[in-house]
């Protein structure tokens, strides 16, 4: 109920006052990333808690840290939220918006989006080899090494982030990363597949075709680059890559697409 609350009523009106209320979602969704990635800026320990290295250093020693509970977590949300993470929250989707106010290129997508997954699959792989060297995970520490690291280390850290987006997003495209490089994307992606395959209710979206008229308005706004009315023609609004942001469903001016459950 309450994530029906949080993606559809501010969908629940007619005319003027829907075109209004859709407007105040998606500032709404920018505000939330921007103030994510703020407090990912303002409290340099927040990104030791989605760190891909301290999450390897922790399982080499047996120990489950607060990145993996986490990356869990995300994995769990994913069944029922699909990438919802990626859209409304991730800290890296905050700075991306804030590329997004400098550039509008946005990344093309295509083969290359596979490479996440290589990255994704041999970063998980080192965890679970280095948790069986360690003889498994045998202790819980959500704290772990971060009060250990100086400013200056964490300053690198940082920046090291900022590095690899900012860059990407103006070369690129905005989202670069998202589509080539974030490792956890492919963990979110998996749990949105198993949720598919075993049929569960979830938060997704879907379309009425007959509405469409073929404006590619959806497929404009979409912030990560998706032929979504391809999908909207095909009533199967379904793409590995979807963040669920909803720009889709605000910038339709014939109210095609919609959250559903």
């Amino acid at each position: 109920m309450l994530i029906s609350i949080l993606f559809r009523s501010l969908y629940q009106a007619d005319g003027e006052n829907q075109r209004i209320i859709t407007v105040k979602r998606q500032t709404v969704r920018r505000v939330l990333l921007v103030i994510s990635f703020l407090l990912f800026q303002s409290l340099l320990m927040f990104h030791l808690f989605f760190s891909p290295v301290l999450v390897l250093f922790a399982a080499s020693q047996g120990v489950v840290n607060g990145s993996l509970v986490i990356f869990i977590l995300l994995f769990l949300s994913s069944l029922f939220l699909g990438r919802a993470f990626c859209g409304w929250i991730c800290p890296g989707s905050g700075l991306n918006e804030l590329c997004a106010v400098g550039t509008k290129k946005r990344a093309a997508g295509g083969s290359f989006r596979r490479a996440k997954y290589v990255i994704s699959g041999v970063w998980l792989s080192a965890i679970a080899l280095l948790a069986l060297g360690a003889g498994g995970f045998h202790s819980i520490d959500l704290f772990y090494l971060t009060g250990s690291s100086t400013i200056t280390q964490e300053l690198i850290m940082f920046f090291g982030v900022i590095a690899m987006i900012v860059p990407a997003a103006f070369l690129v495209g905005t989202r670069a990363n998202c589509h080539y490089i974030c490792w956890l994307a492919p963990i979110m992606i998996a749990g949105t597949s198993i949720r598919n395959r075993i049929g569960r209710p979830a938060l997704r979206l879907e379309a009425n075709a007959e509405l469409c008229e073929q404006c590619g308005t959806c497929g404009t706004v979409c912030p990560m680059n998706l032929d979504v009315m391809d999908r909207v023609l095909r009533e199967d609004l379904y793409d590995k890559e979807c963040i669920l942001c909803g720009s889709c469903i605000d910038a339709c001016p014939q109210g095609v697409i919609r959250y559903a459950l």
